[in-house]
């Protein structure tokens, strides 16, 4: 007995760090996800040490990957999409493409193969859907035309994801190699996601079987919810595709139908304890020693990523002939890197794309990514309100940054009627 409260004890302490650190992170405006990514830091094999072996914690990750594709899928909505989807498709397309063409060019210079191109770039295109939106519902830009357009290139870069993952998964496979049958699959594959996007896109919602039988049954929904996740994720397995394809369309399905809010609403609490779960373990894979060791290349990546994508996003968007406030705004929400991208070089890794050393480079980038997205968007947000204003003063700087001075009230009240004045729109 004394052996299985023993077993029992790192548990507890695990959930009471995530849950505790996650709550900080909210009292300080933060998403709790990075609370949860900071709390694996602190219990991983590099912090405190409580937890050292993650086999257990990565086959939870796992189920986490393909709850979260579940979730994406089952809370697009692809009528609301389709009236912005020309900025939304072209805007996440160029940010793709100029991902490739940078990495192209520092693979020819480094020698580099084709797959370790397309991992980097790939991973570094994408933004994260989950920290994006929550920062968004922070500073009450989500219903708003900034939110709209943030959320529309959010849900294109979603449906990127899938090919993405199709096509790591074959180079590795291949040993970076393309296999002429695996692009077959993974045309069907992409071309079936297009045919089930434009379906539900000219649709109301679909009459899924079974429905009037769960209706109201919330003993069972969230049994059925995890079933349709599954079944579909292991169908998606046995025709040589990724699990996660099969989880994202089971959940494409019931958000376009009739059960989108009951199924919703009752899955949501294993959602949330799986996706803890996931974001804990990308926590848990930081190398303390290799980031402090490796400090000055770290540093430099993440600065160039992250100003990087602010500045192409912005680019791109006033390209398509957005308002400068607007894309300014736009640019610096998606300007931290996705938790899709930690999938995406899990993938090259199994596959042998990547080595070592350069998934843990990848892997530290992106989680410090994810931290300081919420701050760099502040920071962003407070350089661009001064030089709006013109302020170049050290002391005008200081009252338009700090909280409590006169100025810093005035421009605060200002955003809070403008956003009201959105909204009523």
């Amino acid at each position: 007995m004394e052996s299985h409260i023993h077993d029992l004890t790192p548990i507890a302490i695990v959930m009471m760090v995530a849950l505790v650190s996650g709550l900080a992170l909210m009292r300080l405006r933060q998403p709790a996800i990075v609370g949860y990514i900071f709390a694996g830091i602190l219990l991983g094999p590099t912090g405190f040490g409580l937890i050292e072996n993650t086999e257990t914690v990565s086959l939870l990750a796992e189920l986490g990957v393909i709850m979260l594709l579940f979730l994406i899928g089952m809370e697009l909505s692809l009528r609301g999409f389709k009236t912005i989807y020309k900025i939304a498709v072209t805007t996440a397309g160029l940010q793709i493409a100029f991902s490739l063409v940078v990495f192209f060019v520092l693979g020819a210079l480094f020698d580099w193969s084709l797959g370790k191109i397309l991992v980097f770039g790939f991973a570094l295109s994408l933004s994260s859907t989950a920290v994006a939106i929550k920062i968004l519902e922070e500073t009450g830009d989500l219903r708003n035309q900034v939110g709209r357009t943030s959320v529309g290139i959010l849900i294109a870069q979603d449906l990127a994801v899938i090919p993405m993952l199709l096509i790591i998964g074959a180079m590795g496979a291949a040993q970076e190699e393309f296999d002429y049958m695996v692009i077959g699959k993974l045309l069907v594959a992409v071309g079936f996601l297009i045919w089930l996007t434009w379906f539900f896109s000219r649709r109301d919602h679909v009459k899924l079987p079974f429905s009037e039988s769960l209706s109201g049954r919330m003993d069972i929904l969230p049994l059925a919810g995890l079933a349709v996740c599954f079944t579909f994720a292991a169908l998606s397995g046995l025709f040589g595709l990724s699990t996660a394809y099969g989880a994202f369309i089971a959940g494409l399905v019931i958000g376009n139908s009739n059960m989108r809010a009951a199924m919703h609403e009752a899955t949501m609490p294993v959602q949330s304890v799986l996706l803890m779960i996931f974001f804990l373990s990308i926590g848990l894979l930081i190398d303390l020693g290799f980031l402090f060791t490796n400090l000055h290349l770290v540093l430099p990546v993440l600065f160039m990523v992250t100003f990087g994508k602010t500045a192409v996003n912005i680019l791109i968007l006033r390209m398509q002939g957005e308002p400068w406030d607007r894309a300014f705004q736009t640019g610096v929400v998606l300007g931290q890197v996705g938790e899709f991208s930690f999938i995406l070089v899990a993938v090259a890794l199994s596959g042998g794309i990547v080595f070592e050393a350069g998934y843990r480079l990848m892997i530290t980038v992106i989680a410090l990514s994810l931290m300081i997205s919420p701050l760099w968007l502040s920071v962003a947000r407070r350089i661009h309100d001064q030089a709006a204003k013109g302020l170049t003063s050290l002391k005008d700087m200081m009252e338009t940054t700090v909280p409590g001075t006169k100025l810093h009230d005035k421009i605060e009240s200002l955003k809070k009627e403008k956003t009201d004045q959105s909204e009523e729109e």
